[in-house]
């Protein structure tokens, strides 16, 4: 360690720092990088798993996070996606608890301060991994933060890459997945430390703890288990000093005197393997059991690669897709919240220019792992060996070996990985250091990449904050990804722009023709612009595609239903209803073509059911009141009134619905009440007005009536009904003057 940090005496040209002001540098600089996201929106994949997740409300009992999946979803549904990672929801649910609501800054200051806490971590680790450093001073020894620990954490905590984790919240998940990983690490490298004072028994609590905290890292995000086998290798490749050129060379001479051979006799080292092999085993087999069916069922549009038919071009796909991910950490300047649909075009062929990447990736790899077992250097080896095994264990769950994966790159999965890349960037400008007579152009050069990153960073964490700057950002970088197009018309279909959605919707079917989700969202705006034909034949190709695309068929039964094809609307309705049980909204609109056919009955049962699956469906309750009024049902309509206000007491178009069926009913002290409550939620709604001045009208209050008339006249003064009934109010309040005269 001594070596290295000399050799970057003149690259970072300071004295060496004392951990406190080491990791108060770290820490600040990493909160410098990401602060502009502290007020930004929940975005992308924070609304499902966040906004609209129900396991953050008080309603739903603790317990209940145990058996869901990271979007609130059970764990042992088909549907599931399957991501188990509850102590992490648990963290969102005290930040909607203590935000008194969704108010996003809470949730971004937590993502922020925990990646500056990981930085900070990361000094002492990278000490580690570089080897430690130690002074005694005034007899008292002390740690210091060498060199090689600061540059390697500073490269950390700028690194662009992180900036889904920490400006996306759902990156919490890779943030205290990261934050557990290392301490767990950290617990194995003082299990030998206190080893040599006090004895095994204070080792085997070491490794124990750090079993644990491996189980806590992977209950925050799947990856976490990885440590254990990361532990491992530290403790056989560096403590145990295992020397792959030794054995060969060695063996060849038939010398059985090998220390490393010795080594993996050791009975304390396969006790300690043995306690990380049943730890993981154990943790593995209660996850597979919690989740309850198999792994989550993919599409080819999420990770098409895995998807084809031949072995040799998954291989080489999945290594492009390593090669991508080196670039990303070596050049992370191109980066995009989603990579999959087209963003990266499948390799079909060796004759493909980008298998040079593939050779590029796997000559770097293949001589750093020599260097790292077989150098003569066991300084080198240990950096070596702990920085690949940092680079490449964490990522072995996103790796497509032992199961598909559903993306293609994610810059998330990044975080841990960085660690290792970090301790060999730093590694190799300490050895570039050796060889440069001109230090300073290397210093100048560290200096531009931290100065470089940090703004890169700064820039980035202004795009996630809001959709519209994240998705748009990705047009650039990824112009073939039809998800991008479809993200970015679904924000401007979200603000009204429906001209503009359009023509991204568009651009998405373009370049995906099996997007259902798009023609979907296309064929709703069509709908709402009542271009019913090529609506119909857009979701129609829909569900041609995916059959069990719900949302399609009902959304076909609507345009069905406007078209007057009420047979084949019904038929839609009823598939919709098939494949989504408790679909409240096709119940709904189910309830409406039943009414339009005067089948008055289905109707009411048919908004009956949507209103028991989702009790606060005010359309359902409304319609079901006004069509029970119109058919002479007062009694049932006012019962079902008051039962709809109870469970959606603000809702002043109910209010509206029932003061009209008591009015009807001469209740007229009550219905007033509800009419005034309901102009007062909603005071520009002419009806509600022109309602109120009938019932003024038939009670008698004249005066009271011919206000409310004109009000309603000035808000629509084309509301005929109204300029009727305000005409027959004049003539009477005509006679009545005449009378008085």
């Amino acid at each position: 360690m001594a070596e290295l940090d000399a050799d970057l005496d003149h690259i970072i040209p300071a004295s060496v720092l004392p951990p406190f002001w080491a990791k108060l540098v770290v820490g600040f600089v990493s909160l410098v990088c990401f602060a502009r996201s502290y007020d930004g929106d929940f975005v992308f994949d924070d609304s499902e798993a966040i906004v609209n997740n129900k396991d953050l409300q008080a309603e739903t009992p603790l317990g209940d996070l145990w058996h869901h999946d990271f979007w609130g979803s059970r764990l042992s549904s088909n549907s599931s996606h399957k991501s188990y990672r509850p102590l992490t929801v648990l963290t969102f649910r005290m930040n909607y608890y203590l935000s008194g609501g969704f108010h996003p800054v809470g949730f971004h200051v937590v993502n922020i301060l925990l990646h500056g806490g990981i930085s900070v971590l990361l000094v002492d680790v990278f000490s580690v991994l570089f080897g430690g450093l130690q002074y005694t001073s005034k007899g008292r020894r002390v740690h210091l933060a060498p060199r090689a620990s600061l540059l390697a954490a500073l490269l950390f905590a700028v690194h662009p890459v992180h900036t889904e984790c920490v400006a996306g919240v759902v990156g919490r998940a890779d943030l205290l997945c990261a934050l557990f990983f290392l301490l767990s690490f950290l617990g194995y490298c003082n299990a030998f430390r206190e080893s040599n004072k006090e004895g095994t028994h204070s080792s085997t609590f070491w490794v124990l703890l750090s079993i644990l905290l491996g189980a806590v890292a992977m209950l925050c995000k799947e990856q976490g288990v990885t440590v254990l086998g990361l532990n491992a290798v530290f403790d056989i490749l560096v403590i145990g000093k295992f020397n792959a050129l030794e054995i060969v060379q060695k063996a060849l001479r038939k010398d059985r005197s090998l220390e490393s051979i010795r080594m993996l006799r050791n009975g304390r080292l396969l006790f300690r393997m043995a306690l990380l092999t049943s730890g993981g085993a154990g943790m593995l087999y209660v996850r597979w059991k919690i989740m309850g069916t198999g792994p989550p069922a993919f599409t080819e549009v999420d990770n098409p690669a895995s998807f084809a038919d031949s072995v040799m071009v998954r291989a080489i796909n999945y290594n492009y897709y390593y090669a991508l991910n080196a670039w990303l950490l070596l050049c992370p300047w191109w980066l995009c919240f989603d990579w999959s649909m087209g963003c990266i075009p499948l390799i079909k062929s060796v004759s493909d220019w980008r298998v040079i990447a593939l050779a590029a990736l796997w000559l770097c790899l293949i001589g750093l792992i020599c260097q790292a077992l077989c150098s003569e250097d066991s300084h080198k080896r240990r950096i070596l060996t702990l920085g690949l095994g940092f680079l490449v264990i964490p990522f072995l769950p996103a790796s497509n070996l032992f199961f598909r994966v559903g993306f293609v790159v994610a810059e998330r999965v990044l975080y841990l990985p960085s660690v290792g890349f970090c301790t060999l960037l730093t590694f190799g400008v300490g050895a570039l250091g050796k060889h440069v007579k001109k230090k300073k152009r290397i210093a100048a050069a560290v200096l531009g990449i931290l100065f470089i990153n940090t703004l890169r960073c700064m820039i980035r964490s202004g795009e996630w904050r809001n959709e519209e700057q994240l998705f748009r950002s990705a047009l650039s970088v990824c112009p073939l990804n039809a998800k991008v197009h479809y993200n970015v018309g679904k924000n401007l279909a979200d603000k009204g722009n429906q001209t503009a959605a359009i023509r991204y919707y568009r651009e998405a079917v373009r370049l995906n023709p099996k997007y259902v989700h798009a023609m979907n969202n296309l064929g709703n705006i069509l709908k709402e612009r009542n271009e019913l034909q090529e609506a119909e034949e857009l979701l129609s190709l829909a569900v041609r595609i995916q059959p069990d695309f719900a949302a399609a068929w009902m959304n076909l039964g609507i345009v069905q239903n406007s078209l007057k094809r009420f047979d084949a609307a019904e038929q839609s309705y009823r598939t919709a209803i098939k494949h989504r049980r408790k679909y409240p909204d096709c119940y709904y609109n189910l309830g409406r073509l039943y009414a339009d056919l005067n089948r008055h009955v289905e109707a009411l049962s048919a908004w009956r059911n949507a209103t028991v699956l989702k009790p606060e469906h005010s359309l359902a309750w409304n319609n079901m009141i006004i069509l029970l009024d119109n058919t002479g049902n007062l009694a049932q309509a006012e019962a079902a009134g008051r039962e709809a206000l109870q469970l959606i007491p603000n809702d002043h178009s109910l209010m509206f619905s029932l003061a009209n069926v008591l009015g009807k009913a001469q209740k007229y002290k009550e219905s007033e009440a509800l009419f005034l409550k309901a102009i007062k939620a909603n005071p520009n709604a002419a009806s509600y007005h022109g309602n109120l001045a009938v019932l003024y009208h038939r009670w008698g209050h004249l005066d009271l009536a011919k206000k409310h008339y004109e009000i309603s006249l000035q808000l629509d003064p084309a509301a005929s009904g109204t300029r009727e009934n305000y005409g027959l109010l004049r003539r009477k309040l005509e006679q009545r003057q005449k009378k008085d005269v």
